[in-house]
C-alpha cells in the first residue's frame, strides 16, 4: 500500500504540474472575470518571479522529455540552464539522463535551442562514467559557476545558484547509485549532499530505490487524453486549478478507502491460502526425506562404478600402448626391410643386360627409399635399426663401387671403339680412294670425311642412357663417385671429339682451298701483292647465294653480272689484267656450301651431346649442383697425350645452377670448336675477302636459332663468340674497299666515264642484297652500306675535281646518275636519303653542264643581251635602252646578223660532237643531255625575243631563225650522228 500510495501521489503530482503548464500556456487567452481569480493573481504576483521561472523550467523539461529523450528510450532526471563561462552568453541546457533499458547508461547531454525554429536539438553527449570531477567553485557562497571534468575541463555558468545546486545534487545521486562513488565532488557544500540523502533513506538510495530519483513521472498519451476529457467535464478545471486538484484528491481518497475495504473483505480467502501453503510445506519435507534415502543408495553405486571405470581406463591405456607398439614395429618392417632379391641385385646384379639393369634400378631405388625414411624419435636408439642402417650403408658402398667400375669400363671401351680406326687426313683420302666394299668401320669413317660429316654418337648415348636412373641414384648417394664419373666421361669424350673435330676441319679446309695442283698453282704463280689483289677480285665478282645455298641461281646471277661488266676498264673487279670470265665462280659457291655444311654438322652434334649430358647426369632436376669439373684434372700417366690447358671456367670453385655445370662440361668436351671455327673463318677470308658476307649471314642465322632455343647454352655462346670474329672480318672487308676507293687514280689522256669503285659498289650491293635477302638481321649490312656510299660520294667529287680530260660536271653527272639508277633498282631502304641526294646531284650537274656548254655557239648574242640586262638593272628604263650607244638598234641588228640559221646549226653540230666526246657510252646520257640543251636553247631564245619586245618596241627586229628551225636543227643533228 505504501508503494501504491507513493505512485499515486507522484501521478497526482504529475497531473497537477500538467494542469499548471496548461494553465500558464493558456493564461493569455483567458478572461479574469471573477473576484477569486483576481485575488489569486495578486497572490501569485506578490510571490515574485520564482513561481513563473519554475513553471517555465517544468515546461521546458516536459518538452525535452517528449521531443528528445523519449524517442531514444531515455528519462530526464536533472536539468540546468547554462552558458559557457567567460564567453558571449549562448544559453543551452545540461541534462542528466538514464536509459530505460538495462544495463542502465547514465549520460550528460548538452541541448541547444535551434536558431531556425522553436525546437531543441541534441548537441553533445558525455558518458557519466567519463566524468572524473565536479567543481562547484565555492561551497560557502552562492556562485552560479561550476566545472565538469570529462576528457577536458568544461566551465559553465548556471542561470541561478539554485539550478546549479539541484543539478549537482542529481549528479551526486546518480554517482552514488550507478558509479559506486567514482566521481569526485570539490567545493560542494556537505549540507547539500546530506539533503540529497535524508536520514534513514541513504540505504535505499545506495541499494537502488529508483523511485527516489523520479521527481517527475511522465504521463502516457492515454493518461493525457483522460485528463483532458476530465478537465472538459469540469467547468473550472482551468480557471481554478487548485479547486480542481482538491476535488481530484477527494475522489482519490474515496477510491483508496474502497480499496482498503476490499482487501479487508478478502481476509478469509487469505487464511485459506495460508493453510494450503502449510500443507504444501509438509509435503515438501516428506519428499526431501525420500530423496535423501535415494541419494545414500546412489552413493554406494557411484563408488562401484568409479572402480569399474578405473579398471576400464587402465585396460584402454594398455590396448592403446599395444596398438602404438604394433604400429611402430609395422612401420620399421615396412620401410626398413629390403628384400633378398634387391640385396642380390645390388651385390651381384648384371649391369650389361636390360633385365639386369632394370633389377639394379629397382633395387637401388628401394635402397634409397629405405635409407631416406624419416625415423621417428627414439628409433635411432634401437639395435635392429642400427644394424639395418649399417647394412644399407654397406650395400650402398658396394653397389656404388660396382656401378662406377662398370661405367668407367664402358667409357674406355667406347673411346677405344671410336678411336681404333682413326687416321690422318691423307690416310682418309687414300682410304676413300682405295677402300673396297666390306670394310665396315674404315669405309664408314672415310665416307664421313669424303662427305664432310661428323661421326654420330647416338649408339653410345643410347647405350649409356640405360644407366641414367642409376646415375641419378649415384648423384644422390655418392657425390664423390658421381663427380669422378663426370670427370672421366668429360676427359675421354674431349679427346675423342678433339680428334674428330680436328680431322673434320682439316677436310673442310682442304675442300675450301682445293686439292688439285692447278688450283694451288693459280695462287702460287702470282706475286704476293698480286695474289692478294686476285683474292679480292675473286671475292668481289661473280658470287651470290641465298641462305639455301642454291648453286644454279648463284651461277646464273654470277654469269649475268660478269657479262654485263665485261667491257669495263680497270676497276676492283679487273685487277691483275684479269676479266670477270676468268674467275672461278664455283669456288665461292663451294665455300658457301662447305661453310653451311660445317655449321649444320656442328649444331646437331653439340645439341645432341648437351641433351645427353643433361639426361645422363641428371643436371636439370635439382636447383644447385657442385660442378664436377671444378676439381683439378689429374695429369696423364701414360704420357701419350700432351697436357692441355683447361678452360678458365674449370678453375671456378662453384656454380650457382646446373645449366652452368652443363655449359662447363660442354666447354671442356668441345674446347677446340671455337679455335677451329676461327681458323676456318680466317682461311675463308684469305681465299676471298667477300666470303665474310656469306659467313656473316650463315653465322647470324645459326646464332639466332641457338638463342631462341637457349640463350645461355654452350652452342649459343660459342657461335656468338665466333660471330664477333666474322663481323670483324666483314668490317675489315668494308674498310679495304674504302681504302681502294681513296687510292683510285684516273688517266689524264682518256675520258673518265663511270668510275671503277662506283661499278664495284653496284656489284657489291647486288651481291649483298642477294645474300641477305632472307637474313634475319641486316643491321651490319645497313651500316656498311652507309659507310660505302658516303665514301663513294666523297671520292666521286674528289676524282671529278682532279679530272683534266673530262669536265667536272660530266664526271659528277654520269657517276651520280649511275648511283641513282643502282639504288632505285635495288630499292635499299636504308639508302633512300642517299638515293635522293644522288638524284639531286645528277640533276644539278646536268643543268650546270648544259648552261655552260650553250654559251659557246651564241656567245656574242649572249654577251649583248647580258649588257642589256645590266643597263636595266642599273636603272635605265627598258624603252630607253635602244638609245644607248652600245646597245642601239643598229648594234642589235649587227649582232643578230652574225648568227644566221646556218651558223647556228653549225655551232650546234660542233657542240654535239664535243658533248659526245665528253660523255661515255656505257651510261647512254647523250640523248638526255642533248634534249636538255634543246630545252635550254629554246628558253634562251624566248628570253631574247622577250627582251627585244620590251627594250626595242616597234623596231621589227627578229632573230634570223625561228623555234621551229631550232627544233629541226637539233633533230637532224641527233639523227645524223
Amino acid at each position: 500500500m505504501k508503494v501504491r500510495t507513493s505512485a499515486t501521489d507522484n501521478k497526482a503530482e504529475s497531473i497537477i504540474k500538467y494542469m499548471t503548464v496548461r494553465a500558464v500556456g493558456c493564461g493569455s487567452h483567458m478572461t479574469a472575470s471573477s473576484e477569486n481569480q483576481e485575488e489569486r493573481g495578486r497572490c501569485l504576483s506578490g510571490a515574485g518571479g520564482l513561481t513563473k521561472q519554475a513553471s517555465t523550467m517544468t515546461a521546458i523539461k516536459h518538452a525535452l522529455q517528449r521531443d528528445i529523450f523519449t524517442p531514444n528510450d531515455e528519462r530526464l532526471l536533472g536539468i540546468v540552464n547554462v552558458c559557457k563561462a567567460g564567453k558571449k552568453k549562448k544559453n543551452c541546457f545540461l541534462c542528466a539522463t538514464v536509459t530505460t533499458e538495462r544495463p542502465v547508461q547514465v549520460k550528460v547531454v548538452k541541448v541547444k535551442k535551434s536558431d531556425k525554429g522553436d525546437f531543441y536539438k541534441r548537441q553533445q553527449t558525455w558518458e557519466l562514467r567519463d566524468l572524473t570531477e565536479v567543481d562547484a567553485k565555492d561551497a560557502s557562497k552562492e556562485n552560479p559557476e561550476f566545472d565538469l571534468h570529462f576528457d577536458k575541463v568544461y566551465r559553465w555558468l548556471a542561470s541561478s545558484t539554485a539550478e546549479k545546486n539541484s543539478f549537482i545534487s542529481c549528479i551526486w545521486k546518480l554517482n552514488q547509485r550507478y558509479l559506486r562513488k567514482k566521481v569526485e565532488f570539490v567545493n560542494v557544500s556537505s549540507q547539500l549532499l546530506e539533503e540529497s540523502v535524508p536520514s534513514g533513506e541513504s540505504q535505499s538510495v545506495a541499494g537502488g530505490d529508483e523511485d527516489a530519483l523520479d521527481e517527475y513521472q511522465e504521463l502516457s498519451t492515454r493518461e493525457e487524453q483522460d485528463i483532458e476529457s476530465m478537465m472538459e467535464m469540469c467547468e473550472y478545471a482551468i480557471s481554478n486549478a487548485e479547486a480542481f486538484a482538491e476535488q481530484l484528491s477527494k475522489e482519490l481518497q474515496v477510491l483508496d478507502g474502497a480499496n482498503i475495504q476490499s482487501i479487508m473483505a478478502s481476509e478469509k480467502q487469505v487464511n485459506i491460502l495460508m493453510q494450503l501453503l502449510d500443507e504444501a510445506l509438509a509435503e515438501v519435507d516428506t519428499i526431501e526425506g525420500k530423496l535423501s534415502s535415494y541419494e545414500e543408495m546412489l552413493q554406494s553405486v557411484k563408488e562401484q562404478m568409479d572402480q569399474i571405470s578405473q579398471s576400464n581406463r587402465l585396460i584402454q591405456i594398455s590396448n592403446t600402448n599395444n596398438g602404438k607398439l604394433l604400429d611402430e614395429i609395422q612401420f620399421l618392417v615396412n620401410y626398413m626391410d629390403l628384400s633378398k632379391g634387391h640385396i642380390r641385385a645390388l651385390q651381384e646384379g648384371d649391369l650389361t643386360s636390360p633385365k639386369g639393369i632394370e633389377a639394379c634400378i629397382n633395387a637401388s631405388e628401394a635402397l634409397l627409399q629405405c635409407m631416406n625414411v624419416a625415423l621417428r624419435p627414439g628409433h635411432e636408439k634401437l639395435m635392429a635399426v642400427k644394424q639395418q642402417q649399417l647394412l644399407f650403408a654397406e650395400l650402398r658402398d658396394t653397389f656404388a663401387r660396382r656401378l662406377t667400375n662398370h661405367l668407367n669400363n664402358v667409357f674406355v671401351h667406347q673411346f677405344n671403339h671410336f678411336s681404333h680406326f682413326k687416321m690422318t687426313i691423307p690416310q682418309f683420302y687414300r682410304s676413300s680412294c682405295l677402300s673396297l666394299p666390306g670394310h665396315d668401320q674404315s669405309s664408314t669413317l672415310s665416307q664421313h670425311t669424303a662427305d664432310l660429316t661428323l661421326p654420330k654418337h647416338n649408339p653410345l648415348h643410347r647405350d649409356l642412357l640405360r644407366y641414367a636412373k642409376l646415375m641419378e641414384w649415384l648423384k644422390n648417394t655418392h657425390r664423390e663417385k658421381y663427380e669422378g664419373l663426370s670427370r672421366t666421361y668429360v676427359d675421354y669424350m674431349s679427346r675423342l671429339y678433339e680428334r674428330e673435330i680436328k680431322d673434320f676441319f682439316e677436310v673442310a679446309k682442304i675442300k675450301m682451298a682445293g686439292t688439285t695442283k692447278e688450283a694451288k698453282g693459280k695462287f702460287a704463280t702470282l706475286p704476293r701483292k698480286e695474289s692478294a689483289l686476285k683474292q679480292e677480285t675473286e671475292s668481289l665478282h661473280g658470287s651470290s647465294g641465298k641462305l639455301t645455298g642454291s648453286t644454279s641461281s648463284l651461277n646464273k646471277l654470277t654469269v649475268q653480272g660478269s657479262n654485263s661488266r665485261r667491257s669495263q676498264s680497270s676497276s676492283l673487279l679487273d685487277m691483275g689484267n684479269m676479266s670477270a670470265s676468268d674467275l672461278d665462280v664455283a669456288d665461292r659457291t663451294k665455300f658457301d656450301k662447305i661453310f653451311e655444311q660445317v655449321l649444320s654438322e656442328l649444331e646437331p652434334l653439340c645439341l645432341a651431346e648437351q641433351d645427353f649430358i643433361s639426361k645422363f647426369f641428371k643436371l636439370q632436376q635439382h636447383p644447385t649442383v657442385a660442378p664436377p669439373l671444378a676439381q683439378p684434372e689429374p695429369e696423364e700417366s701414360d704420357g701419350g697425350t700432351p697436357s692441355r690447358t683447361p678452360p678458365q671456367a674449370e678453375h671456378r670453385q662453384s656454380l650457382s645452377s646446373e645449366k652452368d655445370t652443363v655449359r662447363l662440361m660442354m666447354n671442356k668436351i668441345f674446347q677446340s670448336i671455337e679455335t677451329e671455327l676461327n681458323s676456318l673463318i680466317s682461311l675463308g677470308d684469305k681465299i676471298d675477302s667477300f666470303n665474310s658476307l656469306y659467313m656473316l649471314v650463315k653465322m647470324s642465322h645459326h646464332v639466332w636459332t641457338a638463342e631462341n632455343v637457349d640463350p645461355a647454352s654452350f652452342l649459343s655462346t660459342t657461335l656468338g663468340n665466333v660471330l664477333v670474329t666474322v663481323k670483324r672480318n666483314f668490317d675489315k672487308c668494308i674498310s679495304g674497299q674504302i681504302r681502294q676507293m681513296e687510292m683510285e687514280k684516273i688517266s689524264k689522256k682518256s675520258k673518265v666515264g663511270i668510275l671503277s669503285f662506283v661499278i664495284g659498289f653496284e656489284e657489291f650491293a647486288e651481291l649483298a642484297e642477294t645474300i641477305f635477302r632472307s637474313a634475319e638481321r641486316r643491321g651490319d649490312l645497313d651500316k656498311a652500306y652507309v659507310k660505302l656510299i658516303r665514301a663513294v660520294f666523297m671520292n666521286v667529287e674528289k676524282v671529278a675535281s682532279e679530272s683534266q680530260k673530262t669536265p667536272r660536271d660530266v664526271v659528277m653527272m654520269e657517276n651520280f646518275h649511275h648511283i641513282f639508277s643502282t639504288l632505285s633498282r635495288l630499292k635499299i631502304s636504308c639508302l633512300d636519303a642517299e638515293r635522293r641526294e644522288a638524284k639531286h646531284k645528277y640533276t644539278d650537274h646536268l643543268q650546270s653542264y648544259v648552261i655552260n656548254s650553250l654559251g659557246q655557239p651564241l656567245e656574242k648574242l649572249n654577251h649583248f643581251f647580258e649588257g642589256v640586262e645590266a643597263r636595266v638593272a642599273q636603272g635605265v628604263r627598258e624603252e630607253e635602252v635602244s638609245y644607248q650607244l652600245a646597245f642601239n638598234k643598229q648594234e642589235l641588228r649587227k649582232v643578230i646578223k652574225e648568227y644566221p640559221g646556218k651558223e647556228v646549226k653549225k655551232g650546234l653540230d660542233n657542240l654535239y660532237k664535243k658533248v659526245d666526246k665528253h660523255l661515255c657510252e656505257e651510261e647512254s646520257l647523250l640523248q638526255v643531255v642533248w634534249h636538255s640543251m634543246q630545252d635550254e636553247f629554246i628558253r634562251q631564245y624566248k628570253h631574247f625575243e622577250d627582251l627585244i619586245g620590251r627594250c626595242y618596241p616597234g623596231s621589227g627586229i627578229t632573230m634570223e631563225f625561228t623555234i621551229q628551225d631550232m627544233l629541226e636543227y637539233f633533230s637532224s643533228i641527233a639523227q645524223s650522228h
